[in-house]
Formats: structure tokens, sequence, C-alpha cells
């Protein structure tokens, strides 16, 4: 069933023709000053979550803090886009490096995990953005250095499988090099969460995401390692989520791959069915497609070819290689082809590395090449970004970009681009647990093709959001629509017209 929901803008927007490129424009907005700050153990971390908690459909920004309190925004966008600082109690924490939004126990209220530097915690969302501490799932946390978060919906179960990506063992002696601490996978048993499963090897993940990269029902876990701390012997890693979790390896095709791996991104960008990989660094960012034809897990480096590097600074004058952080895909003019954004900045003071490094917004062309549009864009900050997101946050059908930073203010920009082409926003919800439908597919059909949506919760870099999936549609003023659902069941496929929010009911 469909639903066609208030609150979002329905007024056609001014179209493009095809074959015209419009470049994307943003607006800083004024926000109060939050900073993501502290010592080295907030080298890295540094994300946002973006979701809605309360009620009004229009979502709110919680931003980690590190050795200062996290803090939450209130959107209180009218005419323009606004935001006010209103942070409950619970959410003034410290030690917070990001935060993920998902309903944990299905009473289709928001509940947030939240990764520390310390115990992380699951917090029950109870309306009217307020949380308190999950007592009754038997989700115990140790003392971690948490710097990545995925989960999914298994077969069968209630609550979701949760994984947390660490980093470094800070009570290894011999460390911090080669001292890397092992991930863990949280299954349940039941109505409560088992003892969590160690995944080790650990090579000190900053970004995991379960993904059903092969279209067989089931969603194996991708960890992107830096290497800076594993050093050697380590690589990126792909974890089979059978009975007891297996790293696949050479007889399974995997093939191994060493990077100072900083962010996951996914998404079917080649049209073929198969989410494609985005993978940031320290030094080029890497863009891989996947190949069906091996049987296995196997993406093909295309990075070149694509024009997705973004490995120098592109302005500023800093001509040292970049070190990416959080990654992106988005539709920022709602062409029908998929952006990427890249957060950029030094880890601290790496001399190696630029320093001026501007973050990186890559504008896909009608050829499916990349082309570098952040400084006309208006979003190329020169500041130390870690974690953001791309997202609605007016409901006026453009992506906003919301972005952290270390040691410098939280920056939020109004998507403001003249002559967008139509969109489409599109959420589900079904009965029971998983209510929001993780793991399902989405297919947007128009004449310019089908575009492929994975619904996932994880990757990019400490950062996430619960909100619709956004689809640029160009000119088209309709497009068919099917739901495959998180079990392999087809929907059928249904015309909607564009630039509204539909609401899937299963």
């Amino acid at each position: 069933m469909i639903r066609h929901l208030a609150g979002f803008g329905a007024a056609l927007l001014p179209v493009a023709a095809l074959a015209e490129t419009v470049l994307p424009s943003f607006a800083p907005v004024a926000v109060a000053d939050h900073v993501y700050d502290g010592g080295w153990e907030h080298f890295v971390g540094g994300g946002v979550a973006v979701f809605d908690c309360n009620g009004d459909t229009l979502p709110e920004v919680f931003a980690a803090g590190g050795s200062n309190p996290s803090a939450l925004f209130i959107n209180t966008t009218q005419d323009s886009l606004s935001f006010d600082r209103a942070t409950p109690k619970t959410l003034a924490l410290t030690g917070v490096t990001g935060a993920y939004p998902l309903d944990i126990d299905g009473d289709g209220l928001t509940d947030l995990a939240v990764l520390r530097v310390g115990p992380d915690l699951l917090l029950r969302g109870t309306g009217d953005c307020q949380f308190t501490p999950f007592t009754d799932l038997g989700f115990e946390s140790g003392d971690h250095w948490t710097t990545a978060f995925s989960a999914t919906w298994e077969a069968g179960q209630r609550l979701p499988t949760l994984a947390f990506g660490t980093y470094v063992d800070r009570s290894n002696p011999d460390g911090p090099f080669e001292a890397c601490d092992a991930n863990l996978l949280y299954r349940p048993d039941g109505d409560s969460y088992a003892a969590p499963v160690r995944l080790e090897p650990g090579f000190c993940a900053l970004s995991i995401l379960f993904s059903d990269w092969s279209r067989t029902g089931r969603a194996d876990l991708r960890v992107s390692n830096d290497r800076h701390y594993y050093v050697r012997g380590g690589q990126e890693q792909l974890w089979a989520m059978e009975a007891a979790p297996r790293l696949y390896g050479p007889e399974d095709n995997w093939q191994p791959y060493v990077i100072w791996g900083m962010g996951i991104a996914s998404r079917d960008v080649t049209g073929d069915g198969f989410p494609e990989i985005y993978l940031t660094s320290m030094g080029d960012q890497k863009f891989q497609r996947f190949d069906p034809e091996t049987g296995g897990p196997v993406w093909r480096d295309v990075t070149f070819d694509y024009g997705t590097t973004a490995h120098r600074p592109h302005t500023g004058g800093d001509g040292r290689p970049s070190t990416g952080w959080h990654a992106q895909f988005g539709d920022v003019t709602n062409d029908g082809r998929d952006d990427i954004f890249v957060a950029k900045g030094n880890v601290e003071q790496m001399p190696g590395l630029a320093m001026d490094d501007p973050n990186s917004l890559l504008q896909q062309t009608e050829t499916g090449q990349f082309v570098e549009v952040s400084v006309t864009a208006g979003v190329a900050s020169l500041v130390r970004s870690r974690g953001a997101a791309l997202a609605d946050l007016n409901n006026d059908g453009l992506l906003d970009l919301v972005v952290a930073n270390r040691r410098a203010p939280l920056e939020v920009y109004q998507n403001v681009t003249e002559a967008a082409g139509n969109w489409l926003a599109v959420s589900l919800v079904q009965d029971g647990p998983n209510r929001k439908a993780i793991g399902s597919f989405i297919e947007v059909r128009t004449d310019a093709g089908v575009q492929v949506r994975e619904l996932t919760i994880g990757g990019g870099h400490v950062s996430g959001q619960a909100r619709p999936e956004h689809f640029g549609l160009g000119p088209n003023e309709s497009a068919e629509l099917r739901i495959i659902w998180p079990d392999g069941t087809f929907g059928d496929w249904q015309r909607v017209t564009a630039n509204q929010l539909v609401q899937i009911s299963r």
C-alpha cells in the first residue's frame, strides 16, 4: 500500500533538460557552535546522526563531541532551514565518537546506538526527542575505543544483529602499533543479546557495513581497516554471517586489499543491480565495481576510470595527499545520477599529508564520469572534517549537508540548487520487528533505467541517518516503484508521481 505523506514539498521544481548539466549550489546555515575535540583518542571519529525524534517529519541532528558533550540540534525550519540546540541530559555525553539511529525494539520510535571511547550505549527513544538506556536487552559493552557500527536483522530474529568496530586496544602495553582490538558482534538470543562474538583478527576498523552484496538474501559484514596501526599482516575484510562467522578468503575469490581505510559507501551506480563500493583512505579514494562473473566477493578497482580518486587537495595550495573520512552517495541535483561527497582533513599534524584539505563533492556526469564541483557548490571547507550526512533537512526534495569537524565548529549547508530535477522520497514500514524493513531493496524505474537502493544501517565514518530514501528523477514527472522485502518477497510495480514522499506499507 502506498501512502502519500504531508509535510514534504509537493510543488514541481524547475526541470533541467535531459542533456543539461546543472551545477549544485549550497548556502551555509548558521547554527550554535559545536566542536568535536579531544586528545589522540579523538583524532578519529566525530560523527553525526540525522533522524526525526519529535514526529514532525523534519530531521534532527545529533553530533558527537569527543571530549566535549555531544549535542542534539532540533530542526526548527519554517521558511528557511534552522536548528536550535536542545540536548536532553541522556544525550549530553562525553567520549562520544558517533551514533547511528535505528528502531531496535520495533515500537516505531527511533532509538540510538551511541559509539564512545568507553562503554557504548543503546538508548531507547521514548518520544519528543527523549531517550533512556535500554535495561532489558542484556546488552553489555566493555571499555572499548569504538569507531564503526552496523546493524541488520537476521532471518527469524526480533532484535537486530549489532556489529561494533573497534580501533586500538588502549590497554595493550605494547601498543599502539599492531595493537588493534577485536570487533564485536552482538547476535540476539530470543528477546535479549548473547555475549558478543569477538571477530578476530581485528585490524583497527574505521567503518563497517552489513550488505547483501551478492543479492542472495544474507547480509555479510564488510570492514574497512586503518593500515596506520595494523602496519602489516592486515587487510580489508568481509565476514560471512554464517552460524559461526568466518572471513572470506582466497577459496571464495576474495582479493586481499590493503589501504588506510576510513569510510565505506555502497550504492549501485552502474545499474547492474549490484552495489559498488567507495572507500576513503589516506591518499587516493577507491571506487570499486562489483564483478558478478566470479561467483565470489570480487570488486574491481575502477577509480581512475571513473575519475573518483580525489587524491590531492583541489584548492588551498597544499599539494600533499588528501585524507578522506566520511563518504556518501547522493543525487544533489536530482538528475537521476548519484554523486559522491567526501569529508576530508588531516588526522592532526601528519606532515606527509595535506593540512589544507578541502572536502570533495564529485558530481556524476552524463557519461558516468565524476568531476570535482565542491568549490563552485560552496562546500569546500578547509577545516579537519570527519563525519557527515547528505540528507533532505527541510523536506524540499533537495539533499542538504551536515559536516562534523575536529577542533572546528559543526557545519550545515542548505541545498539551494536552481533548475534541479524532479525527485521521489520513499519510506518503508512493515509489522513486527524490523519495522523499517532494513535489508529491503527499492527499485525505481524511469525512461532512464532502474535505480536500485539497498536499505542498510552503517558505513560512512561514525555517521548514520534514518531518513526516507531519496531518488533523483531528472525530467521525469512520474516513476514506477517496487520493493523487494527482506525475506525476498517481490512487491508489484506501482506508478507514483514525482516530488513527494511515499510510504510503502507491507
